[in-house]
C-alpha cells in the first residue's frame, strides 16, 4: 500500500512539474515579447533558484554532504551546469530564430527516446529483451516520442501554414541542427545528472549548485558575445522583473529538486517520458486563453503519446529483476 502511494504521489508529481514549467514558460514568452534579454532573464532565475534552494539544502541535506568533493563530482557538476543552463538554452533560442516555435516545440519531444537509449547505452536503465517489461518500454517510449512529435508538428502547422514560403532554406536547416543539438545536450545532461545522483544523493543541494554555476557561465557567454550585461529595457520596471525571477527561482527549484528526487527513485526515463505532457498541457492553455483549435492530428498525437505513457508506466510498475544492487548503485534504475 506505501508503495502504491508513494507511485501516485510520483506520477502527480510529475504531471505537475509540467503544469508549472508549461506556466512559466507563458510568462516567459511574454517577457521577450515585451523585449527582455534572454540571457538576463536566466541570469536572474537561475540566481533566485540558488537563493531559494541553497538554505533548503542545508537545513535538509548537509548531514549527507561529503567532507570534500572529488574531481570527478567537480567535473560533473561543471558539465551539468554549462550544458543544461548555459548551452542548452542558447542552442534553443538560435534554433528558434532561425526556424519557427512550432519546430522548436516538437524537438524537446525527441527528449525522451534519446534519454531512453542513452541511459541504456550506459547501464543507467537495465533493460533485459527477453522481457516483457523491458520490451514494453521500448515500444511505450518509441509511441510517446511518435505522438509528441506528431502532436506537436500537426498543432504547429494550423499556426504558419499562411506563412512565408521564402525563408532561407539553409537557416532553417542550421536552426534545426541547432535544436538537435540542443536536445541531445539535454538528454545527454539528464542521464548524467542520475549518474552524479549516485555518487551524491542530495538533489536540492545538486540543484542549488547547478543553478549557480549555470548562472556564472551564463554571464561569462554573455560578457563574451555582447561584452556587457543587458537586461533589453532601459524602463523596465525592476519590481516586476524581481517579482518574475524570485517566481521562476520557486518553479524552477521546485521543479528541478522534485525531478532529481524522482530521478533518484526511479532513474532518468521515469521523468523524461514526462515531457510530452507538457506540449499537451501548453496546448490546451493555449486553447483556453487563446481561443486556438485543436487539429485532429494533435488528438491523434495525444492518444499515442499517452498509449506509450501507459505502457512505460505499467513496465516500470512490474518491472522484477533477480538481483538488485545497493541503493546507490549506478547501475540501478528503480531506486525504491
Amino acid at each position: 500500500m506505501g508503495k502504491r502511494v508513494e507511485e501516485m504521489r510520483l506520477i502527480g508529481g510529475l504531471i505537475g512539474v509540467q503544469f508549472l514549467y508549461a506556466g512559466n514558460s507563458v510568462v516567459l514568452s511574454y517577457l521577450m515579447l515585451l523585449g527582455f534579454h534572454p540571457s538576463s532573464l536566466i541570469i536572474l532565475s537561475t540566481f533566485a533558484t540558488f537563493l531559494v534552494l541553497a538554505p533548503l539544502s542545508f537545513l535538509l541535506e548537509s548531514h549527507q554532504w561529503p567532507q570534500r568533493l572529488p574531481i570527478k563530482l567537480w567535473i560533473q557538476l561543471i558539465l551539468i551546469s554549462f550544458g543544461g543552463v548555459t548551452l542548452f538554452q542558447s542552442l534553443q533560442m538560435k534554433g528558434i530564430h532561425l526556424t519557427s516555435p512550432a519546430i522548436a516545440t516538437a524537438m524537446p519531444n525527441l527528449a525522451p527516446g534519446l534519454i531512453f537509449f542513452i541511459a541504456w547505452a550506459f547501464r543507467l536503465e537495465k533493460v533485459k529483451l527477453s522481457s516483457k517489461y523491458s520490451r514494453a518500454k521500448i515500444v511505450g517510449t518509441i509511441f510517446c516520442v511518435m505522438g509528441a512529435a506528431l502532436m506537436s508538428f500537426m498543432q504547429g502547422s494550423s499556426h504558419t501554414h499562411t506563412s512565408s514560403s521564402s525563408s532561407c532554406h539553409l537557416d532553417k536547416i542550421t536552426g534545426s541542427v541547432y535544436l538537435l543539438t540542443g536536445v541531445f545536450t539535454l538528454s545527454s545532461v539528464i542521464v548524467l545528472q542520475a549518474a552524479t545522483l549516485g555518487d551524491f544523493p542530495s538533489p536540492i543541494t545538486i540543484s542549488a549548485i547547478t543553478s549557480l554555476m549555470g548562472m556564472v557561465f551564463t554571464i561569462i557567454v554573455q560578457l563574451i558575445q555582447d561584452h556587457k550585461l543587458e537586461i533589453g529595457l532601459s524602463n523596465t520596471n525592476i519590481q516586476n522583473l524581481l517579482g518574475y525571477s524570485l517566481l521562476a527561482g520557486c518553479i524552477s527549484g521546485a521543479s528541478t529538486s522534485f525531478n532529481a528526487w524522482a530521478m533518484k527513485k526511479r532513474g532518468p526515463v521515469m521523468v523524461a517520458v514526462f515531457g510530452p505532457v507538457g506540449t499537451v498541457i501548453s496546448i490546451i492553455l493555449s486553447v483556453i486563453t487563446l481561443g486556438d483549435s485543436i487539429t485532429l492530428g494533435s488528438l491523434a498525437g495525444m492518444f499515442l503519446m499517452f498509449t506509450g505513457l501507459y505502457f512505460v508506466l505499467w513496465a516500470k510498475g512490474n518491472e522484477v529483476f533477480d538481483n538488485y544492487p545497493n541503493e546507490y548503485d549506478v547501475e540501478k534504475p528503480l531506486l525504491s
